[in-house]
């Protein structure tokens, strides 16, 4: 039958109002002879359907949405409602994200789809949340928890369900291939940490020393003569400091005279020998209240150890997605080369000894031809 321009009107104003109250049958019995028309109300059929409790039909309507418009945000957020009520999670979290992804991409979103983005973002976190719920328990039920899981499947589950995210080497000028990405290192990795340990009073004594004579500490950022100045939020900024014991490979003598003991407790540790660059050695101080901004350091042929040796509650050192606290005379060693920050959000100053080391992964051989090569680097750049 020929349905009459007023015929289909008052179809679509039934169709309407049963919608807004939630009645798919009634909306259903609207649309139906609206279904044959050339431009059928598709849209509206499939929350019929779903409405009507029958997520399947819907799906299959919205089907031929897609089918024209594959980023159709509307097709796209009610393919994820139909997949959530079948029970297929997977299925509604990958359509309810191509509808967030497509509206993140699309300007002048309507304003009458932000509440169904809103209910498809906490739709995916309860998805997620369920999903890590039941595969932590199917793990547990596997004896696989606390003392039972190793770190690296810990971090590898966090990964997996969102709670943290990977980072990588990202070097600001030099990158060796092949390296593993670690973002800490275990001390009880290596066997010179246990004597360097055993110094940390001594060394706290003689940064004490020094202190009580001058503030020697300088901004840990400053410009080098002969360059633009450095593009660094903390460029000359003094609550990040540094009194230097070795630097670009020789000694400072009026600190290093002053503190002989922490200079011998150094030679315990495999610190790179590079004409120009290395050895590198600090007292490094952090300010209360001061923040280092993530950053990255220049190579990842290194790694960098703080030994602590004033510590106020309330600091922090996070390296990619961990964060761990210092705590005095214990050594903590990391790759630089991570994104990485640090806090002070305690009352006193923070004062570690900062010393460079090679990566322990890198052969006697490829350290040799590492040392050439930056020496010529330091050489060219002079």
């Amino acid at each position: 039958m020929q349905l009459t321009p007023n015929q289909i009107a008052r179809l679509r104003e039934d169709a309407v109002r049963a919608l807004q109250r939630r009645d798919g049958p009634a909306a259903l019995a609207a649309l139906e002879p609206l279904m044959q028309l050339p431009d059928p109300p598709l849209l509206s059929a499939a929350q019929a359907y779903l409405f009507a409790g029958d997520p399947r039909q819907a799906d299959a309507v919205l089907d031929r949405v897609l089918a024209a418009d594959p980023r159709h945000i509307g097709a796209l957020l009610l393919k994820g409602e139909a997949h959530g009520q079948i029970g297929d999670s997977r299925a509604a979290t990958a359509f309810y994200q191509a509808a967030l992804d497509t509206a993140a991409r699309t300007p002048n979103v309507p304003q009458g789809l932000q509440g169904a983005l809103q209910r498809a973002r906490e739709a995916i976190s309860g998805f997620a949340s369920r999903y890590e719920e039941e595969l932590r328990g199917r793990l547990e039920q596997e004896g696989i928890r606390g003392a039972a899981m190793s770190p690296r499947i810990a971090e590898a589950l966090d990964i997996l369900t969102g709670r943290k995210q990977v980072f990588v080497q990202q070097p600001q000028s030099f990158y060796f291939p092949g390296l593993p990405q670690n973002q800490f290192y275990e001390r009880e990795a290596f066997d010179w940490v246990p004597a360097l340990e055993a110094q940390s009073e001594v060394i706290r004594a003689e940064l004490e020393g020094v202190l009580a004579e001058e503030d020697g500490f300088r901004p840990y950022v400053e410009s080098e003569p002969g360059r633009p100045p450095k593009a660094n939020a903390m460029l000359g900024d003094p609550r990040w400091g540094a009194l230097y014991l070795w630097r670009g490979g020789e000694p400072v003598a009026r600190q290093a005279e002053r503190c002989p003991r922490t200079m011998a407790a150094l030679e315990a540790a495999p610190i790179p020998r590079i004409a120009g660059r290395s050895p590198m050695a600090l007292f490094s101080r952090l300010k209360p209240g001061m923040h280092i901004p993530a950053h990255t350091g220049f190579l990842n042929t290194r790694l960098i150890c703080h030994l602590p040796l004033v510590v106020p509650p309330g600091c922090s050192l996070r390296v990619g997605n961990e964060v761990r606290s210092w705590e005095p005379g214990k050594l903590l060693i990391f790759d630089d080369s991570i994104e990485h920050e640090a806090w002070n959000r305690g009352e006193d100053d923070r004062v570690v000894l900062l010393f460079e080391i090679w990566r322990p992964e890198i052969s006697e051989q490829d350290r040799a031809a590492l040392t050439v090569m930056f020496e010529y680097i330091s050489a060219y750049d002079a």
